[in-house]
């Protein structure tokens, strides 16, 4: 008698327009972290205070992390779009 009823799948946690919401905070992550590391000096005996503390280092790159970090809770958080033909 158990049989006869069936079960409906449970939706997935996660939608494709979650993944490439993931995706693009990785990858705006990523391009924060490359700015900050930054290039090095052309002398490294020298300490070239331009390099180190300049506006990609100390301004650009947190700002990028910080939205790379906000797009990702933005793409854990979004809940899917309700089809029509759901119910």
């Amino acid at each position: 008698m158990m049989t006869d009823l069936k079960q409906k799948p449970l939706p997935t946690l996660f939608t494709k327009e979650n993944y490439t919401w993931m995706i693009i905070g990785a990858l705006i992550l990523g391009l924060g972290m490359i700015l900050m590391a930054g290039g090095k000096n052309l002398d490294p005996n020298v300490f070239d205070k331009n390099v180190v503390y300049s506006t990609t280092r100390i301004t650009i790159a947190p700002i990028l992390i910080v939205a790379g970090l906000l797009i990702e809770v933005y793409a854990i958080f979004k809940k899917p779009k309700q089809s029509a033909n759901s119910n």
